[in-house]
């Protein structure tokens, strides 16, 4: 059986991170989508609610093979306790490679760990999860770059860190 790991701060997942999530879902056994909890980042939703949001909007997806969850160690570690063999990163034209490449090269010292970059699908390779937020701070519209379920959570979310 492959298992591959896909992680991310998913703050909030993405359309690009769905595409990316339900094409690795083709290619292996089982998919772990992991909230990787980053301390020196501040995100907007807790790391619960990031484990939930990709949950719900992975229920409509078909994609049966696919665990979420979250951690705060080595992505390395979280691969060899469930036998993932690769590490699956989706890559946009921003210079993603450049900042994965050594990430990739360090988790294969670390722990035998490959990775795969699939490159972004053209009409999505523009969305980032930081893009998505600002445009939601500032009132614009985002459906269309993360589900209508994301779109309900970041107005709550903004709307509490407004008042």
């Amino acid at each position: 059986m492959t298992i591959a790991v896909c992680p991310g701060s998913y703050d909030p997942i993405t359309d690009g991170h769905i595409d990316v999530i339900e094409r690795c879902a083709r290619l292996f056994d089982e998919v772990h989508v992991v909230v990787a909890v980053n301390a020196a980042k501040t995100p907007l939703f807790t790391e619960e609610e990031r484990v939930d949001i990709i949950r719900h909007t992975l229920e409509g997806s078909g994609c049966t093979n696919i665990v979420v969850s979250s951690t705060d160690g080595l992505i390395t570690d979280y691969c060899e306790q469930v036998g993932a063999t690769v590490i699956v990163k989706g890559l946009r034209q921003n210079g993603d490679y450049e900042a994965e490449l050594g990430m990739a090269l360090v988790n294969r010292k670390l722990a035998g760990i490959e990775t795969m970059f699939l490159p972004a699908d053209p009409v999505l390779e523009h969305i980032s999860s930081s893009v998505v937020k600002d445009v939601a701070r500032h009132g614009g519209d985002v459906r269309g770059m993360v589900s209508d379920y994301v779109v309900e959570k970041l107005n709550v979310a903004l709307r509490a860190n407004h008042d």
